[in-house]
């Protein structure tokens, strides 16, 4: 979440990016001030469920149904409504959208006890390839946010002939462990707080008995200057009730420091992740004042080969698709032709 991205990728790749030439980096468009959206929608639904690989998914299905397939998928912590005016704006242009509530979130349940409630990245990634085999979706745009922007990011990258083209939100942002372990100066430590609090068994324990309050403290921080309202906010701590949602959280950043294990099912598509793979794809990654110094986008932009823009949103946080859906929709539709 907040900074997770930019102060791990300004540290680790600050040699790299010195070291980019301008001619390699794509054509950046102006910064664009966008005023947040403050009130609420009606939520999205009806929510249908289906069985996909480990989960039982709930999801979205919107739009005709022979329209080209976008799926948009939400973070931490959020839920499918961050996409509420996203929808109707693509669907207006003829687009079916699929939008599932991850694991941990909403009405995707596990479908074994059995299961491990794993929330490392590629457990995620695979999760949407399921669904869109359930679905019988052979390609789709795909677009994202925080998790869900990793999770696109993912897709994009190990299953190029599955997507169309890619929007992702702050954007590169696979997990590669190794770096994850290097130090960071103590402005930026302190700014992932909630990592080392979901390190210890008292974050554990304090995360599922406070969510509500953290995930919206949460909200205000990433998202300064969005004003949402009450109801905007209850409408998705519903997701959080879910009953593996804490235990999937912690799992998330606990992976991600190296102090949790991932499954040995996910372990090659892991290897491969580390190698940080380029997206072949078309993609268009988005940036806003979250992203603070890496919102040109250059820190990034080697990974992304096939046809690229970048765009930065000002007065926007990290929840784009709710702040700003018109221009989050308007990427969808934009990669789409490409």
């Amino acid at each position: 979440m907040k900074y997770e991205y930019q102060s791990r990728r300004a540290f680790i790749s600050t040699a790299a990016t010195a070291a980019m030439s301008i001619a390699s980096v794509p054509m950046t468009a102006p910064g664009k001030t966008v005023t947040p959206r403050p009130g609420a929608v009606a939520p999205l639904g009806p929510v249908k469920q289906i069985d996909a690989g480990d989960l039982n998914v709930g999801y979205i299905d919107a739009g005709p149904t022979d329209g080209p397939v976008a799926i948009l998928l939400h973070g931490w912590p959020y839920d499918i409504n961050a996409f509420g005016e996203v929808v109707p704006l693509l669907t207006a242009k003829g687009y079916r959208l699929i939008v599932p509530h991850l694991r941990g979130h909403g009405t995707t349940t596990f479908r074994s006890a059995d299961t491990p409630r794993n929330a490392q990245q590629s457990a995620l990634a695979a999760d949407i390839i399921d669904l869109m085999d359930a679905l019988h979706i052979e390609k789709a745009v795909v677009g994202g946010f925080d998790w869900g922007s990793r999770t696109a990011n993912i897709l994009a990258a190990l299953w190029p002939d599955r997507i169309k083209g890619l929007v992702a939100v702050s954007g590169y942002n696979i997990v590669n462990l190794a770096e994850h372990m290097h130090p960071l100066p103590p402005k930026w430590e302190l700014t992932i707080w909630y990592f080392f609090y979901f390190a210890t068994e008292r974050g554990r324990l304090g995360y599922p008995a406070n969510r509500h309050d953290f995930n919206k403290l949460i909200w205000t921080n990433a998202s300064p200057k969005w004003q949402f309202d009450d109801a905007t906010y209850e409408r998705s701590a519903t997701a959080f009730n879910n009953a593996d949602h804490a235990e999937i959280v912690v799992h998330s950043y606990r992976w991600r420091l190296s102090l949790a294990p991932g499954e040995a099912k996910y372990e090659e598509l892991e290897k491969k992740l580390s190698g940080k793979p380029v997206i072949t794809v078309p993609a268009i990654t988005i940036a806003s004042d979250f992203d603070g110094p890496l919102a040109d986008g250059k820190s990034y932009a080697s990974r992304y080969t096939g046809k690229y823009s970048h765009r930065i949103l000002k007065d926007i946080g990290h929840n784009v698709p709710q702040e700003a859906p018109e221009a989050f929709a308007d990427a969808i539709l934009e990669v789409g032709r490409y």
